[in-house]
């Protein structure tokens, strides 16, 4: 459990992960609306080398960043949207692993496509504004946490 007093904190957090991030691995985000997984992600990207903001990909559901402007393929994802898990054949995802990085917001949506191997972060509020971060780390990350 890690404690994230705010917004800063969450995305210094970010930072560093995304500063240990590798082509294939997959970061879920977990957490109610407005608990910070969009400000982790962002972090996540600054990590890897994005110097602009990171909007939320709530709309285009997936955001690719490419070199040179991070140091890997990253594709942002949001399935807060995604009804249907058939619609996720089209956003290619397994395809973008390949070459990159994933880190996606809502991973319940993938229902039994998601990946074992993924670094599941949960985003809990506390009531006085503060985030409690929790992990569940698989074996392709215990070398590279805690972060």
């Amino acid at each position: 459990m890690i404690l994230l007093a705010d917004a800063g904190e969450t995305t210094a957090f970010g930072t560093r992960l995304g500063a240990v991030l590798r082509t294939g691995d997959v970061v879920t985000l977990t957490g109610t609306l407005g608990a910070g997984k969009t400000v982790l992600a962002g972090g996540i990207l600054s990590g890897v080398g994005l110097a602009a903001e990171a909007p939320s990909p709530s709309y285009p559901i997936v955001i690719s960043y490419d070199p040179p402007a991070v140091r890997l393929p990253v594709a942002h994802v949001d399935l807060y949207r995604i009804d249907n898990a058939g619609d996720l054949d089209e956003l290619g995802l397994d395809e973008a692993r390949i070459d990159g990085a994933l880190v996606i917001e809502w991973p319940d949506r993938l229902g039994a496509r998601a990946w074992d191997d993924a670094l599941a972060l949960s985003l809990d509020v506390r009531d006085d504004g503060a985030r409690v971060l929790t992990a569940q780390v698989p074996p392709a990350w215990e070398a590279r946490w805690p972060i």
